[in-house]
């Protein structure tokens, strides 16, 4: 373990830093000024902006869509609020931009050139645009065209959508992708209203973060306003064959035709969801939450814009059981969305906190063995996770000494983890209590983005010191800033996984498979823990059997495909490669499809059978799942094939944290 800073020194410092925050008088309203903008800053490693001069109060867009050039062409006018009156230049982040003018309006209103500068760009962070701003512009405004490969964005033809009727584009802006479709200040660590007007073709429908019109008419001609401040990140937009169905007065799904009603059949939870959520933390502050249905390239489950969450179809699989990711993005509205990480080294304070919200939703509406459940794949999956992690990337909060990769901040430490520290939390204090503390702390920080010190100080106060020797220092300090899992963290276990297991173990040691009236019963959780419990490889004759029984091989349902494709690879089974192709060219999800271009990578005949694959699907992959294939292909050390496993023993160990047939604690 590296040694660090007691954790009572780390809050009575946090406890200073928010000495200029006012707590929200009015909850339902945003404030004027949020307090802790400029407190909560520090030092975001992967933008080029210097919030601590300037900071972005209104973005204003005027924008065309060009499906044939593959390009949005337009301008960007900011709002600036300076704060620092001896700056003289506005320093924003780009990615493959191509800058034809810079403006600033003067004190007349004229518009007047800027001298800029475009430095070449960093591989990570992209190109440096330094506007010299000798007055201190009140305005600035920026003419660009993004590149046809921008990285937050993806054009589809019509043949690779579900209608093939239109074309389709859509952004995806987390964690520094907006940069590459618009210049900005590209880290949470600022927030900004934005106004958007947009042109495109006249028979696609044109979305975004914004205030959607449910009853908008398709004619080439839009304009949106987002009047809550938000982080860049949460920029978003979409385009294509898209029609509106309502969920509820305030919810509804945008979705190709051919598949908005079947997403709507499949989310019609969403409004109790909403509900549910409110009773626990307070007011939706948002006024609509809406779906989009995106193609299966997204390369992402879904994506927690605001008003227009965006959402895989691989979890439209008829029978809800994979509706958690609603709750997931859902919850973002009060965790991350509404209270922000100011950069990616805090990234719990979005994951983690979502995922506990996501997780109490899941128990509310569904039980408390469903959420069990999920807790117990996610934390089986954390511990394989970081044990092959670095130990500086272990921690909730990660060091201001070591690297992260903005991508890192959504591993799963920061989604599992985080969780599991907050479940801690309140086992110790007692979910009535805890239940108060996270709604006061959601009102408290509304619409700011802050530190990880921010919010234990918060804790301290409001928390900690209420119900002293409740927990220890020494415990948070363990929780937030070492490596691994505290071994007191609390313990989930499932009456329905123990049942699992032995049936699995059964089969193990007599290839005799359970009975129809309890295999036909499970849910996929029970499905994904079966799957997972099983030994790394089996004999190809016990695949066959399992695959005849429960028809594996082709499934509908993402989740079990991408447990149960990497396996048959190991085992040498190419009965499955047919169907393996066939999903792993069609969806884009990296979730779902990295473990099997992981698993076919290990030996020369499953890296040519990657290649192919790649090869046929690439031109449908969004860039960020693209380079996540193409590096893991280049970076491959095949080994030859392995033989054939022996029948595995019947006492194989069953995965930590499931439980013997028990009730739920």
């Amino acid at each position: 373990m590296r040694p660090f800073r007691s954790a009572a020194g780390l809050l009575a410092l946090a406890v200073l830093a928010l000495t200029a925050c006012n707590r929200d008088a009015a909850p339902a309203a945003e404030p004027a000024t949020p307090p802790a903008q400029a407190a909560a800053v520090d030092r975001d490693e992967h933008s080029y902006a210097e919030p601590d001069k300037v900071v972005t109060e209104d973005l204003a867009l005027d924008i065309a869509l060009d499906f044939d050039a593959k390009t949005i062409a337009g301008t960007a006018t900011y709002t600036l609020q300076w704060k620092d009156q001896a700056a003289t230049q506005l320093v924003l982040d780009t990615r493959d931009l191509t800058i034809s003018k810079v403006e600033g309006e003067a004190a007349g209103g004229q518009w007047q050139p800027l001298q800029y500068a475009l430095a070449d760009a960093d591989a990570t962070l992209g190109s440096k645009l330094t506007i010299e701003t000798p007055e201190r512009n009140a305005k600035v405004r920026v003419t660009y065209v993004t590149s046809p490969d921008a990285s937050g964005l993806q054009w589809l033809t019509p043949e690779m959508t579900e209608g093939k009727q239109l074309p389709f584009m859509f952004s995806q802006s987390q964690q520094i992708h907006a940069r590459s479709w618009v210049p900005l200040q590209d880290t949470p660590a600022i927030r900004y209203t934005y106004t958007a007007h947009v042109t495109a073709r006249p028979d696609v429908m044109v979305l975004m973060s914004a205030d959607n019109d449910p009853a908008a008419q398709r004619d080439g001609d839009y304009s949106f306003k987002m009047p809550q401040k938000i982080p860049s990140y949460l920029m978003a937009i979409a385009a294509g064959d898209l029609v509106f169905q309502e969920i509820s007065g305030r919810a509804g799904v945008w979705a190709e035709p051919a598949m908005i009603d079947r997403a709507v059949a499949e989310f019609a939870d969403t409004e109790k969801m909403i509900e549910v959520t409110e009773q626990l933390y307070g007011p939706y502050r948002w006024e609509r939450y809406d779906l989009l249905i995106l193609p299966p390239s997204f390369p992402y489950g879904g994506m927690e814009n605001p008003r227009l969450s965006f959402i895989t179809p691989t979890v439209i699989v008829g029978d809800k059981s994979l509706v958690s990711l609603i709750a997931h993005e859902l919850a973002h509205s009060w965790s991350g969305n509404l209270v922000t990480f100011s950069s990616a080294k805090h990234g719990w304070l979005n994951e983690g906190f979502t995922s506990y919200v996501e997780n109490r939703i899941v128990e509310s509406l569904y039980g408390k063995e469903v959420s069990d459940m999920e807790y117990v794949i996610a934390r089986n999956s954390l511990r394989e996770n970081i044990a092959s992690m670095p130990e500086g990337t272990q921690a909730l909060a990660v060091k201001p000494d070591v690297a992260l990769d903005a991508d890192d901040a959504l591993s799963a430490v920061s989604y599992d983890k985080g969780a599991w520290f907050l479940q801690f939390l309140e086992q110790r204090f007692g979910r009535e209590n805890f239940d108060t503390f996270l709604r006061g702390y959601f009102d408290h920080f509304a619409f700011q983005s802050i530190t990880t010190e921010q919010f234990l100080a918060y804790a301290k106060e409001n928390l900690f010191d209420k119900f002293p020797d409740t927990v220890t220092d020494a415990e948070i300090q363990e929780w937030v800033y070492a490596p691994g899992i505290p071994g007191y963290a609390p313990q989930v276990m499932s009456r329905n996984f123990g049942i699992v297991d032995s049936a699995r173990l059964a089969w193990l040691g007599s290839a005799q498979l359970p009975p129809r009236q309890i295999a036909d019963a499970w849910s996929t959780q029970e499905w994904l823990h079966f799957l997972e419990s099983l030994p790394p490889t089996l004999t190809v004759e016990q695949l066959a059997q399992l695959d005849e029984a429960y028809t594996f091989t082709g499934t509908d349902n993402g989740e079990i495909a991408m447990r149960w494709y990497p396996l048959a690879v190991r085992s040498g089974y190419t009965q499955a490669n047919e169907a393996l192709t066939e999903f792993t060219a069609r969806v884009g999800r990296r979730k779902l499809i990295m473990p099997i271009y992981t698993a076919l990578v290990q030996t020369e005949a499953g890296l040519a059978l990657a290649k192919q694959i790649f090869e046929t699907a690439r031109p449908g992959y969004h860039p960020i799942t693209t380079g996540s294939v193409e590096t893991l292909i280049n970076e491959a050390k095949p080994a030859p094939a392995p033989a054939p496993a022996e029948v595995p023993a019947a006492d194989a160990a069953a995965p930590a944290d499931a439980a013997a047939p028990a009730p739920a604690n």
